[in-house]
């Protein structure tokens, strides 16, 4: 089931991007084995067994600081087609399981490297979080009101600029080692990623069509026809008429006088523009503006929480969130012609599949049990 049924992927349990980036590739078919790690005391760390980025896995437990349970790990990367860590720069290469010593073992083997500095230059060992990465890279910058930038979650780091660039990266390297029986590193660096995002700034910046200020450009809030405004119940509702025929709509809809929101593009006159259009939709609920705009050209929708959304008909129609173990969630994307995406399975507790997985690697009951007695197998 799915594009990627086959493909064998080892992932080194972490938080943020590598977990999410294993999930991606479950969906889409692969078997991912997840090596649980101690969890301390600090950090956001779920239990596995409610943590979405764990469905379609299967979890086994490794004292990979134990001698036997790095040995076990290796046999396990042997048959792997891909391995996923998020550690620190050369932390992997102390514990024993570095890329040179699993290239000899499997030498066609992917292995994907997700950092917030990347495994290089000077603050390469440097402890950080989403919000730091974004902030150097721009991207923070941009985004927010004109007092201060507003953490964009952790979604344009961690996710976007870090999970979804590593598995690009693993994607296309398997694509490369199934032809060369080559395998290679991916650096998925945060930095390299979100940077990477604001490909478009540095296009409209050398069109003379953006400055590095926030709350002053088209698409960061500036412009009334690209923001979002509060509606009589205290809801909001976003706008993005950019082009010329969705704005006359927008005028119509909204019952604008059509000459004075005649020029669109002045940017001078946008913040009074917008004044004047944040009364107009506090005039109407937000329900009562779905009636008069949704489903038209106006580019309009509700501004929902992640609770409402679930419950919006369009969502509904294309299945977009699915129960799994007794908990909505956001279902497998993106959708294939030609194969049928399994439903994820529910997240095992830690360790659940530790037997199981390494009777299919070929261990005895025997092996597993003195794996077990001298503790390579945590307890």
């Amino acid at each position: 089931m799915g594009p990627l049924a086959g493909i064998k992927v080892i992932e080194l349990k972490g938080i943020g991007p590598g977990p999410y980036a294993g999930m991606l590739l479950a969906d889409m078919g692969a078997e991912v084995i997840s090596i649980e790690r101690s969890r301390g005391p600090n950090g956001i760390s779920l239990p596995a067994h409610i943590d979405v980025n764990c469905r379609g896995k299967k979890s086994i437990a490794l004292d990979l600081k134990h001698p036997e349970g790095l040995a076990t790990l290796l046999t396990l990367i042997e048959s792997a087609q891909m391995l996923i860590e998020g550690y620190r720069p050369g932390v992997a290469e102390k514990l024993g399981f570095g890329p040179e010593v699993c290239h000899k073992l499997n030498p066609a083997l992917i292995y994907g490297r997700v950092t917030g500095w990347g495994q290089t230059g000077p603050l390469a060992n440097v402890a950080g979080h989403d919000i730091n990465y974004v902030s150097l890279t721009g991207a923070l910058a941009a985004i927010g009101g004109p007092d201060r930038p507003v953490p964009p979650l952790n979604l344009v780091g961690d996710y976007a600029g870090g999970s979804l660039f590593l598995v690009i990266g693993m994607l296309a390297a398997l694509h490369a080692a199934q032809k060369t029986g080559k395998g290679d590193v991916i650096d998925a660096a945060i930095t390299d990623g979100s940077a990477n995002l604001m490909s478009v700034i540095y296009s409209l910046q050398a069109a003379r069509s953006w400055q590095p200020k926030r709350a002053a450009n088209l698409l960061d809030g500036a412009a009334h026809f690209y923001r979002t405004y509060e509606t009589a119940d205290s809801k909001f509702v976003s706008i993005g008429s950019i082009e010329p025929q969705f704005y006359a709509m927008l005028i119509e809809k909204a019952g604008l006088d059509k000459e004075r929101f005649s020029a669109q593009h002045d940017a001078s006159q946008w913040s009074e523009m917008a004044i004047e259009m944040e009364d107009v939709f506090k005039q109407k609920t937000r329900d009562e503006w779905c009636d008069i705009m949704e489903g038209t050209d106006i580019c309009f929708a509700p501004v929902l929480n992640y609770n409402e959304a679930m419950a919006h008909p369009h969502n509904q129609a294309r299945e977009t969130y699915i129960d799994v173990g007794g908990i909505t969630q956001p279902a497998p994307a993106p959708r294939f012609e030609h194969y049928s995406c399994a439903q994820p399975s529910a997240p095992s507790p830690e360790g659940h599949d530790t037997q199981n997985v390494l009777r299919d690697h070929g261990f005895s009951e025997s092996d597993i049990t003195e794996l077990m007695n001298n503790g390579a197998i945590p307890s």
